[in-house]
């Protein structure tokens, strides 16, 4: 997040939803100053590469220089669900931005799976369905629980109000458990501190308590026409949770296609940091 390239990385696979995460990556690129657009597609075999490549020569070659961007084409072999995140890390990428149902010519990404690619990096993930709309993102909800990673989001809660200048709807869980209403209290007013301190406008609001966290935050997300939801992913997720379906899967996935930007848990974080 520090560097000043801002790379934006978008796995591409020649589909349309792919062309959707490339003009979802161009706004982030606008407001963001970044500098470069990475395109990579994962091949299965190596007698895949040189057709690949000339393929996504192509595509660069349609969209070189748009908005004052370098568009970079990468190609490797390998798996989804390790090789996104490995080439995130090694480009130093800022973001990755994805969509949901782009990668069918690789792998089959859809439910679950889309979790399972997400959940290995240290780089957020925007999750799209459809192409951006055409306004700015106005309206963020950002979920806060119990989870004492939930801290984290604060700095990329700051990294999209330097950007973009969004209204922030903070919705907590409504339980009746003491030592969680205890935790999410403690969340909050760190979180009330934080954001008064960077002049962040936001709003709380708790929700009702009759259907499940994630179906309550996204029915909020319909209620004020959300551009984005901002979720943390749950930590050291195990093999059941992709079994039996996560919390988070149900957001990303969202039949409202709102887009998601997932960030995972960091061990190497140990303090809230202001990285903006």
């Amino acid at each position: 997040m520090k560097d000043d390239n801002h790379i934006i990385l978008i796995p591409w696979d020649f589909t349309p939803v792919a062309e959707c995460a490339l003009q979802h990556g161009f706004k982030f690129a606008e407001k963001a100053k970044s500098k470069k657009i990475v395109l990579i597609h994962i091949i299965k075999s190596e007698k895949e590469h040189d057709e690949a490549v000339e393929k996504l020569k192509q595509v660069v070659s349609e969209n070189q220089g748009k908005n004052g961007l370098e568009i970079e084409a990468l190609v490797r072999k390998g798996s989804i669900f390790t090789t996104i995140s490995e080439v995130a890390t090694e480009i130093n990428s800022e973001l990755v931005v994805m969509g949901t149902h782009g990668l069918r010519g690789m792998q089959k990404l859809t439910g679950s799976w889309a979790l399972k690619v997400i959940i290995n990096s240290k780089v957020p993930f925007v999750v799209i369905q459809e192409p951006p709309n055409e306004t700015d993102l106005k309206d963020i909800v950002f979920p806060l629980d119990f989870k004492k990673e939930s801290k984290e989001m604060l700095n990329w809660v700051n990294y999209l109000h330097n950007y973009f200048s969004p209204k922030f709807h903070i919705i907590k869980p409504n339980t009746t458990d003491v030592g969680f209403i205890k935790r999410i209290k403690a969340n909050i007013a760190f979180s009330r501190k934080f954001m008064d301190g960077k002049g962040i406008d936001y709003e709380i609001h708790t929700a009702e308590g009759k259907k499940s966290f994630p179906v309550e935050i996204m029915d909020y997300g319909i209620d004020i026409n959300a551009d984005l939801i901002l979720i943390l992913s749950t930590k050291n997720i195990g093999i059941t949770d992709y079994v039996l379906g996560a919390h988070e899967q149900y957001v990303i996935a969202n039949s409202s296609k709102i887009p998601v930007m997932v960030v995972n848990p960091r061990d190497d974080l140990i303090k809230l940091e202001a990285y903006y």
